[in-house]
């Protein structure tokens, strides 16, 4: 009877078409690698030995790259918000699977991940977009790492792309009061308002509903966001990060807006009859239902059009309103907090633009109050 091979012992011969051939038990199975060379053979064996000393398993060992990517989108689906899981599934299916799914998990290295990033760069793939795959691939080697399948994770020893600081697109305070003006009179003038005072991102101030409004107290609490998932629609969730839900605090003329707002509001209910939809949502569309992010950029092109302002995003009315936060003395600490920044530093990082006139100012008082 022949001896059964023990698990991690391996075997080199030359097949008679004269090519190589290295084996190795795992786990009471073989794996099989063809090589030229004696020495590729060689090389591998003691490769395969070294992992699996390292807890390599039979399952890891021969799966390839796009099995495991699949499996593991699965297993992060139920924590991850729908939107971000959507990108990832994106960027597996689109980019990953197709130039380095064929590979062995195992077999994966990392001048193959650099190769692969360089093709995309050459290709015409934006440095985010690469960015993106990487930190999508890095995660996902490091689960596959936690679960034994790998023995190191390969992305660790890549290069990851740098990206250049985008420019931001700032309105200055007096093209803000024209754009303003020009919002008058409209169904979202109050919008307008609530984005250059608070820095709400888009989806926030789409899931706004009246009862996160305390009139009273003049607070506005941000809680959740609505986000446009493929094939189900708009979705809301909850923020990101624990600091995306934040209390806000508005002044007096922008709850005024508020109060106008909702009067006309209540004739767009009269008016729409039975067809409106109560969500209690504060920025609905005109028969109640959630508003997609498209139709408020669409909107907003149109207001910058009237206005005769300079073509922005309208996310850079976030921008906008932290920059002014920020030059007319609002503390660092309380910008973070109405941003829902994760930190104090990101938001110094991200407006550090803004901070060469701060040091100036900050002189001239100090010169003002030592004469």
């Amino acid at each position: 009877m022949a001896k059964r091979r023990g698990n991690k012992e391996g075997s080199i011969y030359q097949r008679k078409d004269g090519r190589w051939c290295a084996q190795v038990s795992l786990g009471g199975r073989r794996l099989t690698h063809y090589a030229k060379t004696q020495r590729e053979c060689r090389d591998w064996l003691k490769e395969i030995q070294a992992q699996i000393d390292s807890g390599l398993t039979i399952h890891g060992a021969r799966a390839t790259l796009a099995e495991y990517l699949k499996q593991w989108l699965e297993s992060v689906k139920p924590p991850l918000h729908p939107k971000t899981w959507n990108q990832y599934s994106q960027v597996v299916h689109q980019h990953i699977i197709p130039d380095l799914g064929h590979i062995k998990l195992k077999d994966l290295q990392p001048n193959q991940i650099q190769s692969f990033y360089t093709a995309k760069l050459e290709g015409g793939t934006g440095e985010r977009t690469i960015s993106l795959i990487h930190d999508v691939l890095h995660r996902a080697l490091a689960q596959a790492l936690k679960w034994g399948l790998m023995t190191r994770n390969p992305s660790d020893a890549v290069d990851k792309p740098k990206l250049r600081r985008k420019e931001m697109n700032i309105l200055k305070a007096d093209e803000v009061r024209e754009l303003l003006k020009a919002a008058e009179g409209t169904r979202l003038e109050a919008l307008y308002h609530l984005a250059v005072t608070t820095g709400l991102r888009q989806g926030e101030l789409l899931a706004l509903r009246w009862s996160d409004l305390d009139w009273g107290a003049g607070r506005l609490q941000v809680q959740r966001q609505v986000q446009r998932i493929p094939r189900q629609g708009l979705v809301f969730n909850e923020p990101k990060s624990a600091a995306g839900r934040r209390v806000v605090a508005l002044g007096s003329a922008m709850l005024e807006k508020l109060r106008e707002h909702r009067e006309r509001q209540e004739q767009e209910r009269l008016f729409a009859g039975e067809r409106w939809q109560e969500h209690d949502l504060i920025f609905p569309t005109a028969i109640g239902t959630p508003k997609g992010a498209g139709d408020l950029r669409a909107e907003f092109k149109r207001l910058l059009q009237k206005a005769g302002l300079p073509d922005v995003r309208f996310h850079d009315l976030r921008h906008t309103a932290a920059t002014l936060m920020l030059q007319h003395g609002v503390h660092p600490k309380v910008a973070q907090e109405r941003l829902g920044h994760s930190s104090i530093r990101l938001t110094l990082d991200t407006y550090s633009h803004v901070l060469p006139s701060l040091q100036e100012d900050a002189a001239e008082k100090l010169d003002t109050l030592l004469q």
